[in-house]
């Protein structure tokens, strides 16, 4: 009997087990399975099934408002904690939630339009994984088109070529989330770039309807943490995780400065990926 003993040092990323819906099994080692899409480069406001419908979740934030203008969170700076507090209103959670409504209901619609062909049928999805491919929830990390055949595919520039995570942003339904190293290729990163400007400056989709002063998704999920946390130490932990880069000048603003740019400019990247992530955007050592 052989003796295999292994001593491969190079690290493994191994995520938990996850539920997936068995669909069918097209031969002995192909399963179809149901698998959840996490778009990247983009951010839409939550639902209520992330911290509750609204009134469960104000209460959430009146916490993490009240922990900001006191002592509980005296290590983050004056700036940060003054900019999430200034939108930490009586209504933050009613205004997030109802704007998730909205995006979810733009995306619906979206795709109903963009997936139907002339003649009533439906088209493929094309789903293009990039980066770091799957998240710690077990989603798939990808860009979503609709899919065109060889023979029926628009010319490269044609908006039809744009991906839902590109249209999402531009309509203003989407903050601009850029992550290391999900991202898009320079072309494509420098398009998405420039709609998350246009979007911003031009106040369209959820700054038109709910305002500037609407949390953004990350910044929701953010302020939730710092509201539930059960001691500084582990909300800061948990809601510090990524460092932002202004996309302009590429400086590093840390995990506590991407408030002093507009969302537009703010690259991420996460903590633990820091020297590699500095090294592959040329953020120097």
């Amino acid at each position: 009997m052989t003796d295999f003993r292994f001593d491969f040092s190079f690290p493994r990323e191994v995520r938990r087990a996850a539920a997936r819906k068995l669909l069918r099994a097209s031969d002995g080692d192909t399963p179809v399975i149901e698998q959840p899409i996490r778009m990247v480069s983009v951010d839409t406001p939550e639902k209520a099934g992330y911290a509750g419908r609204a009134e469960l979740a104000q209460a959430k934030l009146d916490t993490c408002r009240e922990r900001l203008a006191g002592d509980f969170y005296k290590a983050l700076p004056k700036g940060l904690r003054g900019y999430l507090a200034d939108k930490l209103d009586a209504e933050a959670a009613a205004r997030h939630i109802e704007a998730g409504e909205r995006a979810g209901a733009f995306f619906d619609a979206m795709l109903e339009e963009r997936l139907t062909r002339p003649d009533g049928r439906k088209r493929r999805v094309a789903t293009i994984p990039t980066g770091q491919i799957i998240d710690s929830y077990s989603r798939l990390l990808a860009y979503l088109a609709p899919y065109f055949d060889a023979n029926e595919l628009p010319p490269k520039d044609d908006p039809r070529r744009r991906t839902f995570n590109l249209d999402m942003v531009a309509a203003g339904w989407a903050a601009f989330f850029p992550l290391y190293p999900s991202l898009p290729g320079n072309a494509e990163l420098a398009l998405i770039c420039s709609d998350a400007e246009t979007a911003w400056k031009k106040k369209r989709g959820a700054w038109k309807d709910f305002g500037r002063s609407l949390l953004l998704g990350y910044e929701y999920r953010m302020c939730i943490k710092l509201g539930t946390a059960k001691t500084a130490k582990a909300g800061l932990d948990e809601a510090f995780q990524r460092s932002c880069v202004d996309l302009r000048s590429m400086k590093d603003l840390g995990p506590h400065g991407f408030w002093q740019i507009a969302p537009p400019y703010r690259l991420w990247y996460w903590l633990e990926d820091r020297a590699q992530a500095r090294r592959d955007l040329g953020l120097g050592a």
